[in-house]
């Protein structure tokens, strides 16, 4: 059984995959809510967090604020704050988990299929999930096999594309999206950015 820290549980896909890795000792972390809080934009708060948690297997986060739109109508705020939470925030997150996850363990971070499949209105999404990625493999050259790095890359949820009215019959459920997140955890896999449809 791994000790596992999990950023964004309260989320869609946090929560899917709390319950896919129930047979593990899953700590939930959350802005507002679950076991302990975090704001990964504000250094002190990911310090004080890992100080409180102490040591462990792995580190997951599903977590990341961002504006999707076309990017003749996103504002610079909307572009920064996509920038500084989903990306820079990660990366932060990284340099401070990274001292408290033992030798062999796992960081994996959720980018997701508008990096290398963009769309309309994907413009800066795009950009910070392939930065997600491409920090991933790098980090993951630099650890070698004392911390292995991932990212998970979702394609739209069923269940998030039906609360938006949209056709869900190409999305994959939150259960299946968070199957992919054992693999990154419990096999040898560094430095990937895991498709979930490869895990169904």
């Amino acid at each position: 059984m791994m000790k596992i820290v999990l950023i964004g549980a309260t989320g869609m896909i946090g929560k899917a995959v709390a319950q896919e890795l129930h047979d593990h000792d899953v700590i939930s972390v959350g802005y507002n809510n679950g076991d302990y809080q975090v704001d990964i934009e504000d250094i002190a708060s990911i310090e004080a967090l890992f100080a409180s948690i102490g040591q462990v297997d792995a580190v997951i986060s599903t977590t990341g604020l961002i504006a999707f739109a076309p990017i003749t109508e996103l504002s610079q705020a909307q572009i920064v704050m996509t920038v500084n939470n989903k990306l820079i925030g990660h990366i932060a997150l990284f340099q401070v988990a990274q001292k408290y996850i033992c030798k062999g363990g796992s960081f994996t971070m959720t980018s997701g299929y508008l990096a290398q499949h963009p769309m309309v209105g994907s413009s800066v999404i795009s950009v910070v999930n392939a930065g997600l990625d491409s920090f991933a493999k790098a980090a993951a050259l630099e650890f070698g096999n004392a911390l292995r790095t991932n990212t998970v890359s979702p394609h739209f949820v069923k269940e998030t594309m039906e609360l938006m009215g949209m056709d869900s019959t190409d999305g994959v459920s939150a259960a299946d999206t968070a199957k992919a997140y054992r693999v990154a955890i419990e096999t040898n896999v560094s430095g990937a950015a895991l498709d979930t449809k490869d895990y169904i």
